[in-house]
């Protein structure tokens, strides 16, 4: 994060708003510099997520990873993804400990870091399954999620992870089609735990919806001119909003929340702007009301603190949400498509993130006077994956 820190009246005033302001970056100098507890403090962030993509620019544009690094390698480790998850488990072990107090003001339903699985093994459930516990057992934090990616796999992962007791954070989800499923796997790994006599009232879960990709996608397939461009990520999230809504109240849910179960909030993800023509705010403004989370990368947040407006819109347009769905389907753009595409897109550029991660670490490991060798990368990644 770079500048002077940004006023947190108006992200203090979303938050009031109900909505949990998560930082969309992590990296040791943004927590040795005491950037982010000054945001935590006085700019009401309360959370923060990771991503390969991340800590690849993290660990490469920074020296502050060499002396752990230096000493890692001095004890004989020589596995780069090793030595990764070491530099990577103790930024966030470390954002945990400065997120603790919201944690514990919010009940437990507040103040969470999330870490990912590493992508080469989003479409096999059982090393996700796998992995996931190795990392929460590693961190062993109330206020840490796991990142599991919305894949049919994922969904596998999820529901067992829930039963495990693991909070985990699905992500890359685009398709409300998808989100139905993560939904039903927690509430089914909820169920399960309540059936083995285990407390579920500890377990908290997002689902991250990714926003401004959708809009990147459908707008290179419609005309310059055309009423619908800018128009379909947010009435895609606003439509996801009513299904979270749908599923969290009747019979099912009533069960679940007479033992204490947390909601499965929707987290907006990819709410930076990536056209210039639209509002630098917009995916933050249009998508305010309780119980969500928006995590931000630092350009937006500093955004919406300079000239965001609050002000509760996730309620306002389902029924218009609908219509610019429906007027979208008229013109021949394959919504279902696209998202299925986005999904796997996502899990190939994460993907590439880590391998040039990986890449990285070995580089700085040569420089240090020692020698590693990369794992053998994954033989293409989703492409017998089954869309929702």
């Amino acid at each position: 994060m770079t500048g002077p820190r940004p006023d947190g009246t108006r992200l203090c005033q979303l938050h009031a708003a109900g909505v949990s302001i998560w930082l969309d970056t992590l990296s040791r100098d943004l927590l040795t510099s005491g950037t982010f507890g000054s945001l935590v403090d006085s700019a009401c962030v309360t959370g923060a997520t990771s991503n390969p993509t991340i800590f690849a620019a993290a660990i490469r544009g920074a020296d502050s990873y060499e002396e752990q690094l230096r000493s890692r390698l001095a004890t004989g480790e020589r596995d780069a993804e090793a030595l990764f998850l070491d530099l990577a488990l103790a930024d966030v072990s470390r954002a945990a400990d400065v997120l603790r107090p919201a944690f514990e003001a919010s009940g437990g339903r507040d103040g969470f870091v999330s870490f990912e699985c590493t992508p080469t093994i989003a479409y096999d459930s059982d090393a996700t399954i796998e992995q996931a516990r190795m990392l929460w057992d590693r961190l062993n934090q109330p206020n840490v999620m796991i990142k599991v990616p919305g894949t049919a796999d994922g969904i596998t992962a999820v529901e067992q992870l829930t039963a495990d007791g693991v909070n985990v954070n699905i992500t890359l989800l685009f398709a409300r089609s998808r989100y139905e499923q993560v939904i039903a796997a927690y509430q089914s790994g909820l169920e399960r735990r309540i059936a083995a006599s285990e407390p579920i009232d500890h377990i908290a879960s997002v689902a991250s919806f990714f926003v401004s990709r959708i809009d990147s996608k459908v707008d290179a397939q419609l005309p310059e001119r055309s009423s619908l461009r800018g128009r379909i990520a947010i009435a895609n999230a606003k439509l996801a909003y009513q299904t979270y809504r749908r599923h969290h109240r009747g019979p099912r849910w009533e069960r679940l929340a007479e033992h204490g179960a947390g909601t499965q909030r929707p987290l907006w993800a990819s709410t930076g702007t990536k056209n210039p023509a639209y509002s630098d705010v917009q995916y933050v403004e249009e998508l305010i009301g309780p119980a969500v989370v928006n995590t931000m990368p630092d350009q937006t947040l500093r955004a919406f603190a300079d000239h965001g407006r609050v002000e509760p819109t996730i309620e306002k347009g389902a029924d218009e949400a609908e219509v610019l769905l429906r007027e979208l389907a008229s013109t021949g753009t394959d919504l279902d498509g696209i998202t299925t595409e986005l999904e796997h897109e996502g899990v190939r550029s994460f993907c590439d993130s880590y391998r040039g991660l990986l890449e990285c670490i070995v580089e700085q490991a040569e420089q240090l006077g020692f020698s590693l060798e990369l794992p053998d990368p994954p033989d293409n990644p989703g492409e017998t994956e089954q869309g929702p």
